[in-house]
């Protein structure tokens, strides 16, 4: 099997409605046509022909702490500019200094040992997000 490409990822949402404002308005995902299935979703396009999709399921598999583990289970996301990621997610009320379980809580990694500075946040049912930078700009 010759892997060529990651297609996407799909992760289960509780309330499509307020995850898709978030994956539009936090991470500025553009929606994209969803083939008619027996369930609710939808699909966002990522760079690369890459796509998430969310899945309104009605016994999902979901993450039960409010509390940002970089190790657990999450997507990543890569962005031109870590400087201006950041910039932005603050102008949204995201903060280092927020409590675990706060909803605006971030994670600022400028010199992760990945070698990538990197961001993590909480999508709306606590999927671990990701995101970081070639280069720490």
């Amino acid at each position: 099997m010759e892997i060529e490409a990651l297609h996407h990822v799909a992760l289960n949402a509780t309330n499509l409605d307020r995850s898709r404002r978030f994956y539009q308005e936090i991470l500025g995902l553009e929606e994209i046509a969803r083939p008619p299935f027996p369930f609710p979703g939808a699909w966002f396009r990522l760079a690369g022909g890459q796509q998430l999709h969310l899945i309104v399921h009605t016994s999902p598999t979901l993450r039960k702490s409010s509390v940002i583990d970089t190790r657990d289970v999450h997507v990543a996301v890569r962005v031109a500019s870590y400087g201006r990621a950041l910039e932005r997610l603050r102008s949204l009320g995201y903060r280092e200094d927020a409590t675990d379980g706060d909803t605006r809580r971030m994670i600022v990694n400028p010199r992760a040992t990945a070698g990538f500075p990197q961001i993590y946040i909480l999508d709306p049912d606590l999927h671990v997000i990701e995101i970081n930078a070639e280069h720490l700009d």
